[in-house]
């Protein structure tokens, strides 16, 4: 199951001294790919906070492959790695406007119960969605 993001454009504040994206947008871009993706299937992560459902992000990887430049347009494809358990594991890859690979990388959200700060089971409602 995947989800593509519509098309980004970069900003010049998204950009470093050598006018490349500055490394820290990526994990930026992952997550607005994460969020309109849970969102696109009716899933509010404030909602979920409300509920007790927390989900931070417990580890993260990226590696640049070419960079983007102000101006740049470009897409997420952010891909779930297996059903969820106790954590999500997401793939993405960032496409600029010629369709090259830019960056590809991965994260892993864990479901935290807010009280205890352990992780809990994926909860039913999201479980379904992702099925």
């Amino acid at each position: 199951m995947e989800y593509k993001t519509g098309k980004i454009t970069v900003r010049y504040s998204e950009t470093d001294q050598m006018q490349f994206v500055h490394h820290s947008n990526y994990l930026k871009y992952f997550e607005l790919a994460r969020l309109e993706w849970l969102t696109s299937m009716g899933v509010s992560y404030a909602e979920m906070e409300q509920q007790g459902i927390l989900m931070p992000v417990v580890s993260g990887s990226l590696a640049y492959k070419a960079p983007l430049y102000y101006g740049d347009e470009f897409e997420v494809i952010v891909k779930l790695k297996n059903l969820p358990k106790a954590t999500l594991e997401f793939e993405y890859v960032i496409v600029n406007q010629k369709d090259e690979i830019i960056c590809i990388g991965s994260t892993v959200l864990a479901f935290l119960s807010p009280n205890t700060k352990r992780p809990m089971r994926c909860p039913k409602f999201l479980l379904e969605k992702f099925s």
